[in-house]
């Protein structure tokens, strides 16, 4: 049997992984074959009855449980076991979080919207934000920030929402995938395609200004334990680790055989990541106190670009690089894992490659897609808006 002392396999294998949501005892993830329920810290899942397909986030509130989804919000106040939408109907939801009594979501084209009643009723509050592809929100005090994609960056509310303003001085990069708080530290992280300096950035002053703190790598997701701080990677490198504030970085990968890491989850005194080959645990004791020095890893001949724009509405870009010449598959599902569209089934020269995906007569929502040439296999996870 494998010691703890390393990434073990949870349950969920072959299935991608996308999104974690917690509740009490209740841990939910939400995945290429559906959503699925643990309650005993992630040894045992079952299959849910919930009322949505798939979702982006859940929030809790303590009395209440909200989930983010591709076809509004839904809201449960018995830790899950039933849900009732909310509003938003048909809004792709990527977000949310709460000030006080204000509930906020962040949507993939419509900007954010505020609810006070919780989520009975909705008020668009998007006066100065000048991007409505809301990917994420985070809150500091009373501050609200939205980080967006595809020429976006952060925005920042002082007054629940009622006017926002730009915050991206040093921010560099325009597509903010994550962002996270801890203590007066805000973190955006960010991914993009090739030439667009990518990964961590460090913000000290509420947005003022910005400092990339960890460069050459596409994040996925970010998480906060205590004074550590966590970055799921999805270029080959991993789940990293800051316990000093982001100025040194730890790579915290043994066991981890799947290293395009698309969720992090905090439970109990584990750390949770879902990647293309299901849930994986580890102890957050033994990687704090194994730190190393990480040095990004330069990508491999074998890649695959997150696609640009994206969101997007109609067309996006793909581009991957084979390192020999190989059959290639390049796929597109929706999250339900049924295949929506095969963009690449040919031989392929070794080199870089692209490809351009026309989502006509395709919904609102996020759709994975794979690449397969040969034994090497990836994937990322694109979201379309109407």
């Amino acid at each position: 049997m494998r010691s703890h002392a390393q990434w073990i396999q949870s349950g969920l294998g072959n299935t991608s992984v996308y999104f974690f949501g917690t509740s009490g005892t209740n841990f939910f993830a939400s995945t290429s074959a559906g959503t699925f329920l643990s309650t005993d810290n992630g040894t045992n899942w079952g299959a849910t009855s919930m009322p949505f397909v798939g979702f982006s986030q859940m929030l809790d509130t303590g009395s209440n449980l909200f989930a983010a989804t591709a076809t509004g919000v839904y809201h449960s106040t018995d830790n899950g076991t039933s849900w009732l939408a909310v509003g938003l109907t048909n809004v792709n939801v990527l977000a949310l979080v709460v000030i006080g009594a204000n509930l906020f979501a962040g949507t993939a084209q419509y900007g954010v919207y505020r609810s006070s009643n919780n989520g009975a009723n909705w008020t668009e509050v998007n006066n100065g934000l000048t991007n409505s592809n809301v990917t994420a929100l985070a809150v500091s005090a009373t501050n609200l920030f939205a980080g967006t994609s595809s020429g976006g960056s952060v925005y920042l509310s002082t007054n629940n929402g009622t006017s926002w303003s730009a915050v991206n001085n040093g921010l560099t990069n325009p597509h903010v995938s994550a962002l996270a708080v801890s203590g007066s530290s805000l973190f955006a992280g960010t991914a993009s395609p090739p030439g667009i300096p990518n990964g961590v950035f460090l913000s000290t002053d509420n947005g003022a200004s910005w400092t990339r703190v960890l460069t050459s790598v596409d994040v996925s997701a970010l998480r906060v334990s205590g004074t550590n701080l966590f970055a799921a990677t999805t270029g080959g490198n991993g789940v990293l680790l800051s316990t000093n504030n982001g100025s040194n970085w730890s790579a915290v990968n043994t066991g981890l055989t799947d290293r395009f890491v698309l969720a992090l989850a905090i439970s109990d005194t584990n750390l949770f990541a879902g990647n293309n080959s299901g849930v994986w645990r580890r102890p957050l004791s033994e990687m704090i106190t194994s730190v190393r020095q990480f040095s990004p890893e330069r990508p491999a001949s074998f890649v695959l670009q997150q696609n640009y724009p994206n969101p997007f509405n109609p067309s996006t870009m793909i581009n991957y690089q084979i390192a020999t010449s190989n059959w290639v598959t390049l796929r597109v599902y929706n999250i339900l894992a049924q295949e929506v569209r095969t963009l690449v089934n040919e031989r392929k020269d070794a080199g870089a490659h692209q490809v351009q995906f026309d989502a006509e007569g395709l919904p609102s929502g996020v759709y994975p897609y794979r690449i397969q040439a040969g034994q090497c296999v990836d994937g990322r996870k694109m979201v379309i808006i109407r």
